[in-house]
């Protein structure tokens, strides 16, 4: 028989003040507050101010440590940008940590019980660490001549690794799931709003700075600003912001309440200007590609027409017209409707030179060594010398003929696998649609990365591997036949 507690013998808040320890606990951190305030000033109180926030939610994840995931994903869109306001800060450690505590706060959260790994024993999960250990190999890669380099390119796999099984293992109901589309949609507005505020207020003296630093040549293009919002660069806020259009717009059609359905609605209008306003070209391949999936996914032949009859319109609107040639956002987009565009031309130059290069190199320069950024590592190397620019370019590169060829049989594998199952194996006509969202958002990520590095920088990247191992364990959210409902008519 279950022990009632009694209400008059609970011990509250109150009462436990009353032992000696609390009050020692109390004490310690008045005095440690007072010395803080009369040492530093204000500096001393806003540090104690986040001592404390570190420790509530410290308190919080190790209670719920689902947390730490939605963290990583929320840090994923902030974390490039503070690394403009704090130099000297390793930053870019942030997302490691947190994955890596996430992972410490669930086993502590489970240790009487001890947890239940087999949610995450998919082949999502083994294929991440096939991928892993592929880039752990390149240390070894006699072209690879820096460690550093490595570790500065780390993320290209191990947040695969790190990100998959905790999602298998967290987010394993619907309302969860619904909670990860919630804080991305968040996220991806306040990246919007950053951008707007960039363009028609104005950058603050961080973000001058970094343009000052050499990237004014690439976000400054005829006298007008490419919003970077707080990502990384343009062409990944660019990228991020039209893949969460795709996923938004699809997943507020099956939204019941008109609330949500209004919320990813904005979500996903609000993607599409981030877009626009980032001035990144090869987004708008993100929409078209993605819906196109999206049509073909719900094989429905009305469907099929009315969505490829939009996708022409506005592939004849930037191709062979030249409505809204005024605005220097849509004038830059256009550009990427054009096969003789000089970029462009650069770039397949550039792929001609790689091709000579690496033909007797089959595992790549070594990761961190491709593109000018390496030019930190290797400065005279001739891999540093030239612009990868794509991001299975910049696979090449590092990782060679067999890295790519493994990188893009995961992709597909993943892709086709997941077609499948949404077009004959998922019931729930609901959960179809959500499914369908993040595929076809992977798949218009996946063709846009031919043009720019979009698939392995952060937040899209965070968010990919996780949608990744969510369509890949759909059924885990799918409902009983029983419990199935008809939205065909809603």
């Amino acid at each position: 028989m279950l022990n009632q507690l009694n209400p008059f013998e609970t011990v509250t808040g109150s009462n436990k003040l009353e032992r000696p320890i609390f009050l020692v606990f109390l004490l310690c951190i008045i005095v440690l507050a007072a010395w803080l305030v009369a040492t530093l000033g204000i500096i001393g109180g806003v540090a104690l101010i986040l001592l404390l926030f570190i420790a509530v939610y410290f308190y919080y994840l190790f209670r719920v440590p689902i947390l730490g995931l939605y963290t990583a994903i929320g840090l994923g869109f902030i974390l490039l940008g503070v690394a403009r306001y704090i130099t000297g800060v390793p930053v870019g450690l942030a997302m490691d940590g947190i994955l890596i505590l996430t992972y410490i706060a669930l086993i502590f959260n489970r240790f009487k019980e001890r947890v239940d790994w087999t949610p995450a024993k998919r082949d999502i999960t083994l294929l991440s660490v096939i991928w892993f250990c592929y880039s752990l190999f390149e240390l070894v890669n006699p072209e690879a001549r820096s460690v550093a380099a490595w570790f500065s390119g780390r993320g290209i796999a191990l947040y695969m690794m790190l990100i998959v099984p905790l999602t298998l293992l967290f987010v394993d109901t619907n309302r969860k799931l619904d909670i990860f589309l919630y804080v991305w949609g968040i996220f991806s507005l306040l990246a919007t709003f950053k951008g707007i505020m960039q363009l028609n207020i104005g950058i603050d003296r961080f973000e001058k700075a970094w343009l000052d630093d050499g990237n004014a040549k690439t976000h400054i293009l005829f006298g007008k600003l490419r919003a970077f919002s707080f990502m990384s660069d343009a062409g990944q806020f660019g990228g991020n912001q039209a893949y969460t259009a795709v996923v938004a717009i699809i997943v507020s059609f099956v939204q019941k309440n008109w609330r949500k359905k209004l919320f990813f609605l904005i979500v996903g209008l609000f993607g599409l200007y981030g877009m626009i306003i980032s001035g990144t070209r090869g987004a708008i391949s993100i929409p078209l590609a993605g819906f196109l999936a999206f049509f073909i996914l719900r094989k429905n032949i009305g469907v099929m027409i009315f969505g490829f009859f939009i996708l022409l319109m506005v592939f004849i609107f930037f191709k062979f017209t030249s409505i809204g040639q005024g605005n220097a956002s849509i004038r830059r987009m256009r550009t990427a409707f054009d096969p003789n565009d000089a970029s462009l031309q650069v770039r397949i130059d550039n792929q001609k030179k790689l091709k000579v290069y690496l033909a007797s190199r089959p595992f790549g320069g070594g990761i961190g060594l491709g593109g000018v950024k390496a030019q930190k590592y290797l400065p005279n190397a001739y891999l540093s010398q030239v612009a990868t620019d794509s991001w299975y370019v910049l696979i090449w590169v590092e990782q060679g003929i067999v890295g790519l060829v493994l990188h893009l049989f995961i992709l597909f594998y993943i892709l086709i696998k997941s077609s499948f199952r949404i077009m004959f194996r998922i019931r729930d006509p609901i959960l179809k649609m959500k499914m369908a969202a993040l595929t076809s958002g992977l798949f218009g990520v996946m063709v846009a990365s031919y043009g720019n590095a979009v698939l392995g920088q952060i937040p899209t990247s965070a968010l990919i591997y996780t949608s990744m191992a969510l369509i890949l364990n759909s059924e885990q959210f799918d409902l009983p036949v029983d419990e199935v409902v008809d939205i065909s008519n809603s």
